[in-house]
């Protein structure tokens, strides 16, 4: 159960768990032996934009750790109750007080080491100076192509998101990936 993370007191009754598959399953699971209930662990929702103005796009420098100083794109754990859009937006508004429009899905990334899902939607700024640091930001700036620190670039699927926007750009043509980040 790679990545699974240790359960070991139930959340309904308080009684230890043990790890072991429940019937009807094909997984293991932790699982209450008092109570019984069966404690599912799932991926986090990650969302994000690529926020862009006249052909620029907008990274934030993290002021958080993990990779703190480094670039991202802005991006975080969806919350309850909102759509992957409105996550995106929202944190695209949280990390470089940004607002965006014309959301297109772009990407959808799994990283199963992580347990995560990234959820990336291409967006417009709503103005070339229409954007500063967040709470979780150092710095927010907007990169021609040939500006982007490569080498400063805080995540792997960050990375690879930029390399394919970047690519289908000079094509002029946007497809929708379902790609997977090692």
């Amino acid at each position: 159960m790679s990545g699974m993370q240790a359960v070991k007191f139930c959340g309904q009754c308080g009684e230890k768990v043990s790890l072991l598959t429940p019937d009807g399953d094909t997984r293991n699971r932790h699982v209450c032996g008092a109570c019984g209930h069966i404690h599912y662990l799932n991926p986090k929702v990650v969302c994000g934009c690529i926020p862009v103005w006249d052909g620029r796009i907008l990274l934030c420098k993290r002021a958080i750790e993990p990779r703190m100083g480094l670039w991202t794109l802005p991006a975080g754990f969806m919350e309850n109750g909102e759509t992957v859009q409105h996550g995106a937006a929202r944190e695209t508004m949280e990390e470089a007080c940004a607002p965006v429009t014309k959301q297109r899905l772009f990407g959808v990334y799994n990283l199963p080491r992580a347990n995560q899902v990234y959820v990336m939607f291409l967006a417009e700024l709503t103005g070339a100076d229409n954007f500063a640091a967040g709470d979780e930001s150092l710095e927010a700036r907007l990169f021609d192509e040939s500006e982007i620190p490569w080498d400063k670039i805080a995540f792997r699927v960050i990375r690879q998101t930029l390399e394919r926007y970047l690519a289908e750009r000079k094509n002029g043509r946007f497809s929708i990936a379902v790609e997977d980040v090692e």
